[in-house]
């Protein structure tokens, strides 16, 4: 694959992080509609195979599709703006603002949140028959999710609280990886590799993805879960929804652009200053 310098591609993210700064509403929520419904028909799809075969690693290995399909056809995410957007403001990018960041942060949501409201709508429907049956072993099984990871946090008080919040940091570092680590090839091939590995990390080690949550807990309210919309939001969504924002853009982000983006032009002038030697017995550098 065509493989791009870490200056490279960090040049990438910022300029990336202006367009959708940019972007129309219109767009703005259509692309962030996609991405909610694909990344939510990927969920589902590794939630049957991992029912299906009652292998958890063999869903994680394939949950990335999803991830990549939304990703090459430019759809956005949450966690994805999250990381990008800022960085046009500290590049000084004209006319960014936070204002403006916090707007697509909005519109991103509202679209993502719609997209995945609407598959787990349509897959209710599908796997009840048009709710006359109780949806079978995966529609219990994201019921016994939904539970688990709003309620079982909750008996934990401020603790279950902040380890919601550490999962959110932990998996947007890794899904923000994935989105970083498309722009260091110029091939398809070579971005998928790159995407996949870190979002199959994340899914298989559990990890906390505001937009997959926005698809699996309304699903497994639907299918008869025994927790509340309350109980979702406050133990789940919004903790994992900040965990998501300060892991990717304190660890992948905020990194990259430190040392990579920000270090640039010291190095290119202190290049264009370094002097030239004009000796004729003027040996080479040596490494």
């Amino acid at each position: 694959m065509a493989y791009l310098l870490p200056n490279e591609f960090v040049t990438k993210m910022v300029d990336a992080g202006e367009s959708k700064i940019y972007m129309s509403t219109r767009d703005t929520l259509i692309r962030g509609y996609m991405a909610g419904a694909i990344l939510a028909l990927a969920a589902v799809f590794a939630i049957t195979i991992a029912v299906q075969t009652g292998v958890f690693l063999l869903g994680a290995v394939l949950f990335p599709v999803g991830f990549c399909m939304l990703y090459l056809m430019g759809f956005d995410l949450l966690t994805g703006v999250f990381v990008l957007t800022p960085l046009a403001w500290l590049a000084k990018r004209p006319g960014v603002t936070w204002p403006q960041i916090f707007r697509n942060w909005g519109l991103v949501f509202c679209g993502n949140f719609a997209g995945a409201l609407s598959v787990a709508f349509m897959m209710s429907f599908v796997f009840t028959y048009g709710f006359n049956t109780d949806g079978g072993a995966i529609a219990s099984k994201v019921a016994t999710i939904g539970e688990a990871r709003t309620l079982g946090y909750a008996q934990y008080g401020s603790e279950g609280w902040m380890t919601i919040f550490i999962r959110g940091m932990l998996c947007n570092w890794m899904v923000s990886m994935g989105v970083v680590g498309a722009m260091i090839s110029t091939h398809v091939s070579g971005k998928i590799f790159a995407m996949w590995m870190p979002i199959m990390l994340f899914f298989f080690m559990g990890f906390e993805h505001s937009v997959v949550n926005m698809f699996l807990f309304p699903f497994g309210l639907i299918m008869g879960g025994e927790f509340s919309v309350m109980d979702y939001l406050v133990w789940n969504e919004i903790p994992t929804a900040l965990g998501n924002l300060v892991g990717g853009l304190a660890f992948t982000g905020l990194t990259l652009y430190s040392t990579h983006y920000r270090t640039a032009p010291k190095r290119k002038l202190a290049a264009q200053s370094a002097p030239v030697s004009t000796r004729s017995d003027a040996k080479p550098a040596t490494v």
